[in-house]
């Protein structure tokens, strides 16, 4: 199954804070797509909205199956969302994390035995099975995290901001590893406040105070800028970077 997601003219305020200001996106089926932006620039509200976590106050959200509308309750099984905050149990250890999903989505054991033991060999972290959350680093903590959301296999995959925060061999590991589920042509749809990431997606959305900048293709977006690179392109349109 290919999903892909449409929005239109989508709008969210929380209290007088314009957090989506009419924002029209349009994430096709089967890429790595970034939404791009610094802090509060509607990255976190747009992918709650995506996973039906918060409703609009105007706007649509429409999802697609194989090219043909669906409605969202046939995307929910096969969507997973990674938050921005700290998400995992700092008490139980990577196995006790996994075994508690594998209840959550209700795995048959077969399925779980296969699929655990490729995560935990694609994240690299099948040595350290025992140890807590707690006492991970966060470039392990981060990919726990990762295991969790892909424990169900899904066909949607929602990250916001992964990376943050996460010492530079760490970002590289888990961009690799988003580069290995992109060629299963899965959705994947991931926030960063980091320029130099925005290069790494298939398709780049630009986010600036509820606002879309731009979005296409990374070098055809920074081409039509006259930019360098999107850390170029956000300073001459006066928005901070990191």
């Amino acid at each position: 199954m290919n999903f892909s997601i449409r929005t239109e003219n989508l709008k969210k305020s929380f209290g007088r804070v314009n957090a989506l200001a009419g924002v029209s996106l349009d994430f096709s089926a089967g890429l790595l797509h970034g939404l791009i932006g610094s802090d509060g620039a509607g990255k976190t509200t747009t992918l709650r909205m995506l996973a039906g976590l918060l409703r609009p106050a105007s706007g649509e959200i429409k999802y697609f199956k194989d090219g043909a509308p669906a409605p969202f309750r046939e995307l929910r099984p096969s969507l997973a969302y990674m938050p921005q905050q700290a998400s995992l149990y700092a008490d139980l250890s990577v196995t006790e994390h996994l075994e508690f999903f594998r209840a959550l989505y209700r795995l048959p054991a077969e399925v779980y035995a296969k699929r655990s033991e490729e995560l935990l060999e694609i994240t690299r972290l099948g040595k350290f099975r025992d140890r807590r959350a707690g006492r991970l680093s966060g470039g392990m903590y981060k990919k726990l995290g990762l295991m969790c959301a892909l424990l169900q296999s899904p066909s949607v995959l929602l990250l916001d901001e992964p990376t943050n925060g996460v010492d530079p061999i760490s970002r590289r590991e888990f961009w690799e590893m988003l580069y290995a589920l992109a060629a299963d042509k899965i959705l994947i749809i991931v926030s960063t406040a980091y320029m130099d990431e925005a290069e790494r997606c298939s398709r780049v959305h630009l986010l600036d105070s509820g606002l879309l900048l731009g979005a296409g293709e990374p070098r055809a977006v920074l081409a039509g800028a006259g930019a360098a690179t999107f850390e170029e392109l956000f300073i001459k349109k006066g928005v901070g970077v990191k």
